[in-house]
């Protein structure tokens, strides 16, 4: 163990800076062999070329021109994440364990074996005493009325973008493209359609709304946004991730549909991106790639997710008790694709020769799991829940500091749907941490059932941040979270 210990990190350096080790030598003894040569050979060339003729040399001009144009042309654009913003619900929506607990008694009071069962999930969550609820989900009964929705999209997603537009300096009229995803509130007009409304935007703004596409429907709307500006140069995207609670409070006894009232809470975030090359001083992210695993094609990953309505007519979402093995699967589709994409050749070439030894020698061999920590400084795990993180921190035998942001927004926010991701990249800017040429990864799970993720490399050292979700709790994190917390 202690030999493999100093051997691995010698393996790595040797594998991964193979080339470099190879072509050192080379380059200078070649350079060592063309200074000897020099006199006679350049003399010679420098005759060659005077006796060219003029056509000849225009052609030739001509000719590497039109090539470098071609490559430069073909070449994708960048895309830069210039800045965003997180939703912080003011203190008067807040819910302690006590205030949830009572809540539940009082609407369920016909029904006390789905309190208790709450109470049970709630103590296990991995929830804090901060997290918050729209107003409409706090009545006695619940109001989940269109109207109570509407007012609370625009609570969240009205002050994510003047948080962004002040920080970037960014106008409506500039903005090009606009894309909003949010999974179980799809009024109209759209959401989108409210927010040209709210802001005047351009009249041939191209505007996207998603909905039904689960947690991981932020980074489908990074995708979408990524295509739009290799065919739009020279633009802005406006991207809002957010979940709206107010209409989708269940008030049932199926127990299934019971957990996203305990782990659902109020959150939302804009993200400006821009395909500008001027933009790249000043922007936060440079995009790297985006992989997105979709596995709807299995009945059984089709319904792990599933709004319905119970036995007595009232609709809620359905989460399978198979949820965590297909997050699982498709988890282990998405690292096959991104995996040869992010990681060095020392640690595909362990995957590989594993893989060939499981296929020819051994079948029992035990597969072997690649270093995401060599390609990757963090790590933004959708905060879908304790199971979740705890199960990718096991499957990528990542440290607790890797999961540290996924863990602290998950107590401090709870699970906010898509835009959980950007509070995650908060903390670890809000820690001091992210550093310039960082690389980040983030991943996400939705229903359908899909992964997806996200590759990231910071553009600039971030300095911490006086604005934010976490700007007045920062200091208190990381806390300890207790596997249960008695209520």
């Amino acid at each position: 163990m202690i030999m493999m210990k100093y051997l691995k990190p010698f393996y790595q350096y040797l594998v991964n800076h193979i080339l470099a080790l190879v072509l050192i030598p080379i380059t200078l003894a070649s350079l060592v062999e063309a200074l000897r040569m020099c006199p006679a050979e350049a003399f010679a060339a420098y005759r060659y070329l005077l006796g060219l003729d003029p056509l000849q040399l225009l052609c030739s001009a001509f000719l590497l021109t039109l090539v470098a144009t071609l490559y430069y042309t073909s070449k994708p654009r960048s895309i830069y994440l210039v800045d965003y913003a997180c939703y912080k619900a003011p203190l008067t929506y807040r819910v302690p364990f006590s205030t949830f607990m009572e809540h539940s008694h009082l609407i369920l009071k016909d029904n006390p074996k789905s309190v208790d069962f709450q109470m049970r999930i709630l103590e296990r969550s991995g929830l804090g005493e901060e997290t918050c609820l729209p107003p409409g989900v706090q009545q006695i009964p619940p109001t989940p009325t269109m109207d109570d929705a509407r007012k609370e999209a625009e609570l969240i997603i009205f002050p994510c973008i003047d948080s962004v537009m002040q920080k970037t300096g960014i106008k409506p009229k500039d903005i090009d493209i606009l894309i909003v995803n949010c999974s179980l509130f799809s009024p109209t007009p759209s959401l989108s359609a409210m927010i040209v409304n709210k802001y005047k935007l351009r009249s041939n703004i191209k505007s996207f709304n998603l909905s039904g596409m689960g947690c991981s429907a932020g980074l489908i709307s990074i995708d979408l946004a990524r295509d739009l500006l290799q065919v739009h140069p020279n633009s802005n995207a406006l991207v809002i991730s957010t979940e709206i609670i107010t209409p989708n409070y269940y008030k049932g006894s199926e127990r299934a549909m019971l957990l996203p009232n305990c782990l659902f809470r109020m959150g939302g975030a804009a993200i400006l991106l821009s395909n500008k090359r001027r933009d790249s001083r000043r922007a936060k992210y440079k995009l790297v790639h985006v992989v997105r695993t979709h596995k709807g094609s299995d009945d059984k990953a089709y319904k792990c997710v599933y709004e319905q309505e119970d036995h007595e007519g009232k609709v809620g979402i359905n989460l399978s008790k198979d949820l965590m093995v297909i997050a699982g699967e498709a988890l282990k589709s998405n690292i096959t694709t991104i995996g040869p994409l992010v990681l060095p050749a020392s640690e595909q070439l362990l995957f590989l020769f594993t893989l060939i030894g499981r296929k020819i020698f051994n079948p029992k061999w035990k597969p072997y799991i690649p270093d995401f920590k060599q390609a990757f400084e963090h790590f933004c795990i959708h905060a879908g829940g304790r199971a979740v993180i705890d199960e990718l921190q096991k499957n990528l035998q990542l440290s607790a500091e890797h999961v540290e942001a996924s863990r602290m927004t998950l107590h401090r926010f709870g699970n906010t749907s898509s835009s959980s991701l950007w509070y995650e990249l908060g903390y670890i800017e809000a820690k001091g941490r992210m550093k310039k040429g960082d690389r980040v990864w983030q991943i996400a799970f939705g229903s359908g059932f899909k992964c997806n993720s996200a590759v990231w490399k910071c553009n600039r050292t971030i300095k911490t941040a006086s604005d934010g979700p976490w700007r007045d709790c920062i200091q208190r994190y990381p806390v300890h979270i207790p596997e249960i917390v008695k209520i």
